[in-house]
């Protein structure tokens, strides 16, 4: 999530737990729950964001 942030995305609305983020035309929702999140959505979010780690 802080990475994000970093890298340039907005945060935009809480939903809940999950918060929504916006960068240029891309959108995308994050979970934020007290446990990990799962090796699968993370590569996911890692994806479709663009981030380098």
């Amino acid at each position: 999530y802080k990475l994000l942030l970093k890298d340039g995305w907005e945060l935009i609305r809480v939903h809940g737990s999950h918060h929504i983020l916006k960068k240029g035309n891309k959108i995308e929702t994050i979970p934020i729950h007290n446990k990990d999140v799962p090796k699968g959505l993370l590569n996911a979010i890692i994806k479709n964001t663009g981030i380098q780690l």
